[in-house]
Parts: C-alpha cells; sequence; structure tokens
C-alpha cells in the first residue's frame, strides 16, 4: 500500500463514541493528517474539537478555508460547512446545498479526498443514522484507496455503516470497534504493540 496523504472519518449519530475509541488510541509516531466529518447542528459551534483536544495529545484544529493539510493533525469539519479537499493539500469551505440533508455531508468531503488524492487517500465511516458517506467511501475504495467500516453490530446506529459495506462490497475492511484503532494504525504503517500511544 502506499504512503497515505489523508485519512477521512465520517459518521454521524453515535461517532463520537466511535471516535473516542479510537483517536486517543493512535501512536504518537502516526502522522498521516486526519480529516473528521461528522453531522452537526449548524447553527451552533462545535465542541468536538475541545473534545478530541481533551481526549487526544494531538494537534486538533477546526478547518478553516484554505487551511493545509497537516501531519500529525486532526482537522475537523466546522458546522454548516461542506469540506473539501485540493490538490495542493489545502483543505477548501463550501457552503453549496446539503446533501443527505446535511451539510458538512460525509459524501462531498469523501468525493473530494478520491478525486485530490486517488489511492493515497483513506476512508473511516462509522456509526449514524442516515446513508450519507457511504457512496463516497465507495468511490475512495474504485479510487484504489483502502475503505474501513464499522461493524454495524457494534454501531450505536448501524444504518450508515450497513449503508456502506452494501456500496463498498467485497473489498471493504469491516471491524468491530475495538479493533478499528489497530486497523486504522496500520493504516499510516504502524502496528500497535504498546500503549505508549497519544492519549498518554
Amino acid at each position: 500500500m502506499p504512503e497515505l496523504d489523508v485519512i477521512m472519518i465520517g459518521g454521524s449519530a453515535g461517532a463520537l463514541e466511535a471516535l473516542l475509541a479510537i483517536l486517543p488510541e493512535l501512536p504518537a509516531a502516526f502522522t498521516v493528517p486526519i480529516v473528521v466529518v461528522l453531522h452537526l447542528p449548524p447553527a451552533q459551534p462545535s465542541l468536538l474539537p475541545d473534545v478530541l483536544s481533551r481526549a487526544c495529545r494531538r494537534r486538533v484544529a477546526e478547518i478553516e478555508d484554505k487551511m493545509a493539510l497537516l501531519p500529525q493533525t486532526i482537522h475537523v469539519a466546522p458546522p454548516n460547512y461542506h469540506v473539501l479537499l485540493e490538490r495542493d493539500r489545502t483543505i477548501a469551505l463550501s457552503v453549496d446545498p446539503p446533501v443527505h440533508f446535511s451539510r458538512p455531508s460525509i459524501d462531498v468531503a469523501f468525493d473530494a479526498a478520491a478525486d485530490s488524492f486517488g489511492r493515497t487517500a483513506a476512508g473511516v465511516l462509522l456509526s449514524g443514522a442516515s446513508e450519507d458517506g457511504a457512496r463516497g467511501l465507495a468511490r475512495i475504495h474504485r479510487a484504489g484507496g483502502p475503505a474501513l467500516i464499522q461493524d454495524p453490530a457494534s454501531a450505536r446506529h448501524p444504518e450508515m455503516p450497513a449503508a456502506a459495506v452494501r456500496w463498498v462490497g467485497p473489498g471493504a475492511q469491516v471491524h468491530l470497534l475495538p479493533e478499528l484503532a489497530s486497523a486504522v494504525s496500520a493504516l499510516g504503517g504502524i502496528l500497535m504493540t504498546s500503549h505508549q500511544d497519544c492519549a498518554r
């Protein structure tokens, strides 16, 4: 597998629980930029950057328009904006209409990552109560990138990961939640052999 340019993580209802099981466990040596796109209430500030910053000693930044994609950083989509990854490794924000009734839309972000980075983009889809992200994850997979899915059996809301299993098909990597941290870590070329991670 080629070295990755970005790992996209999407989810909706129940996804915060999954994020807090995955991101704090990533080893300090893990350098691949991460972009997190969750469905958020459009009219209020997001608490997600603060929550993730407290849980994991890794740089966490809410995305601003034209922000550079940075190593060892968790980039968090802001409320009410679509996230578009550009080939020059910057991130653009868009106020185009909602997709799947959502802005940010996971499909929009995953599609942009597939278009800009092809097989050096990976996608991870977590718990959620809609099908947003399933088609975009399949797009990443068709471009040659890894496609990881939280096993619907371990998701608080299985609709989103179940849709992803259908869209991606046999090439999907489906993991129970306790296994996802190791699977994501492996995307960065790191095998988790200890608990010397970014939360400690």
